[in-house]
């Protein structure tokens, strides 16, 4: 048998061209006695061209499957839309509108003169997912529900008088509060299902293209199906009423905390997808066993034992699919029908201008406590009014090829935890303001106490301290409650390491007052340079531009100052201390002196933040002549 030859095979090729060079080449270098027709017209040339045709189009098939494999290179928006699922981002078609509504409702009066109050009892609560319309019929629901008896610093209710009889005595007042809107119209859809199926899915209409949600899914018995980013995850955030019956301690901050954030488990889950086609996909979980899980994974503790009832034996090798019955990636729908409620909607049009959003078209109330005249309630109902103050923003059209490339990226690179400082301080000032407001966040890492040294602190790289504040009612710092700071301990678990311990504290408070003097310019009124100045302090040491632990630059200061118009110079800065209590101050002494350094006054060691509580009387400043 003669030895094979081998022969030189180009790899390199990758359109028709060099195809077909390559096989005539490799034609007249291996076959030359075989075959030496290669006149453009001849058979054997139409079949080196064939095969040529054939291995450009496998080429450029086997180039675009590649490209579309990578986040980076993928052009193609369903492929796009798969490889960002992969890094957790859902893209969307649309995107709806959002808006602040003013909500009003009238209540009558009750008592005469200066006793005249609102009857609070005939206060309403308007539900969640109330539709309000443009004349144009554009869509918006409310994103919560509208509570006219509730009153908070993060949801007041704004009381005026309405109507006076004539005699002068209030018979009507107008109350006011606001809720968030999203554009959108929300339609429903039932499914039936008999056996249960793993991992089952549905599809929504093809006319809902534009599927901005799912608002809910519920089966006949009521019960709630919540979406999860995947479907092992298990616990999702359950915001609960801080009333008493909910949660007999942290009820009294139910004035600044309205909400309790609960984690809550659930086998009833689901995950949602984009198709090709734009269709909204609705997958379930795999759980189809109506035993219980034990029968198909053993209880470790029960088995052995010798009782009855119990597993007493594992009989054969323990099947790890068992997994995919169990609830484990949750429930598959059984013998059931779901009605699903979405929103559809969107876009650029969806932005509309102030004082459009006025036409009620679904509204549900909860039903009254206690019993009231109807006449009065309906009186009530049908009064109840809403208003958008300033124009709905943030409709667009479809994200960009190159937006949803960079977003999943973003998103990948995120992994929905927090890792460094900066991803903690995030994390909080993004809480729902429902469950608590933090207006400061700082964080260092825990020193623990030598017991044996207690000057020596030894730092624990496992624990974490998150010193935080919030606002009062005139934007004052003032320490979280307890509420709040259950939440946020309770929203941070879900993205904290699982080495990590967050230990919530509170930062120092450091009252100040600043007195400042200048000299002016010639020609210049004294007093309006000096108001200017003042105008300027205040800005500048305005609470929501201060920050923990941030150090105040008395040269900056003076710098800033000489700019102002009618400054020829700044003489002298002085920064004091208020601690008084009584004068409604933190209470916390500092000696400024001591911590002042080259024109710059430090924090302390614990984290604090500077304060100016009162503006008008703690920033004094007067002009100078020499």
């Amino acid at each position: 048998m003669a030895d094979l030859v081998k022969k030189d095979v180009k790899y390199l090729n990758k359109d028709f061209a060099q195809f077909r060079r390559n096989l005539v080449n490799f034609t007249k270098t291996y076959f030359p006695n075989t075959y030496n027709d290669f006149n453009e017209s001849s058979p054997g040339m139409m079949f080196l061209e064939m095969s040529a045709y054939v291995g450009d189009v496998l080429s450029f098939y086997t180039d675009a499957q590649s490209r579309e494999s990578f986040l980076t290179t993928a052009e193609e928006r369903y492929n796009l839309y798969q490889l960002a699922a992969m890094s957790g981002l859902k893209p969307k078609t649309l995107t709806p509108a959002t808006v602040k509504l003013d909500a009003y409702q009238l209540v009558p009066a009750i008592g005469t003169g200066v006793n005249a109050r609102p009857d609070m009892r005939y206060a309403v609560t308007v539900k969640s997912n109330a539709v309000i319309a443009t004349e144009a019929d554009i869509k918006f629901r409310t994103l919560d529900s509208v509570d006219f008896k509730f009153t908070s610093s993060v949801d007041s209710t704004d009381v005026t008088v309405y109507e006076l009889d004539d005699s002068g005595n209030v018979t009507y007042y107008l109350l006011k509060k606001s809720v968030d809107a999203v554009s959108g119209e929300i339609k429903a859809k039932e499914y039936s299902f008999s056996d249960p199926k793993i991992y089952d899915k549905i599809v929504l209409p093809k006319e809902d293209i534009n599927v901005l949600e799912i608002v809910e899914i519920r089966d006949e018995n009521n019960r709630l199906w919540n979406e999860v980013n995947y479907l092992a995850q298990d616990t999702i955030m359950d915001p609960i009423r801080n009333i008493p019956f909910n949660d007999p301690d942290l009820s009294q901050h139910q004035g600044t905390v309205p909400y309790i954030l609960k984690l809550q488990k659930t086998a009833r889950r689901y995950v949602t997808r984009l198709r090709e086609d734009n269709r909204t996909e609705i997958q379930f979980g795999s759980g189809i066993s109506s035993d219980a899980d034990e029968e198909i994974i053993p209880n470790p503790k029960n088995v052995g034992l010798g009782l009855t009832y119990l597993k007493r034996t594992i009989d054969s090798s323990l099947d790890p699919t068992n997994f995919l019955y169990t609830s484990t990636y949750g429930l598959a729908p059984n013998d059931t029908t779901l009605t699903v409620k979405y929103s559809v909607g969107g876009g650029v049009q969806d932005n509309v201008a102030a004082n459009t959003i006025t036409t009620k078209q679904t509204i549900e109330f909860e039903d009254a406590t206690e019993p009231l005249d109807e006449a009065v309630l309906t009186t009530a109902y049908n009064s109840v009014q809403f208003n958008n103050p300033d124009p709905a923003t943030g409709g667009k059209r479809a994200n960009s090829i190159d937006n949803i490339r960079q977003d999943a990226m973003a998103n990948f690179a995120a992994q929905n935890r927090s890792i460094t400082k900066e991803d903690y301080i995030v994390r909080c000032y993004a809480m729902p303001a429902k469950f608590g407001s933090i207006s400061k966040a700082y964080i260092i890492q825990d020193n623990q106490i030598d017991t044996s040294d207690p000057n020596n602190r030894i730092p624990n790289p496992l624990a974490l301290n998150l010193y935080a504040l919030s606002y009062d009612f005139n934007k004052n710092f003032i320490a979280p409650n307890s509420a709040i700071q259950e939440n946020l301990k309770t929203y941070l678990g879900q993205f904290r390491m699982m080495t990590d311990a967050v230990n919530i504290k509170t930062a120092f408070v450091v009252n100040i007052g600043i007195e400042f003097e200048i000299i002016t310019r010639p020609n210049y009124n004294s007093n309006e340079v000096v108001l200017r100045c003042i105008d300027y302090i205040k800005n500048r040491f305005d609470n929501d531009k201060m920050n923990i632990n941030e150090p105040i630059v008395l040269s900056n200061l003076f710098s800033e100052l000489d700019k102002i118009e009618g400054v020829q110079s700044v003489v002298d800065i002085e920064v004091t201390n208020k601690y008084d209590t009584k004068d409604g101050y933190s209470g916390h002494v500092y000696d400024i002196g001591a911590a002042t350094k080259n024109r710059i006054i430090y924090p302390s060691l614990d984290p604090c933040i500077f304060e100016i509580k009162y503006p008008n009387k703690d920033i004094k400043g007067r002009t100078v002549t020499y």
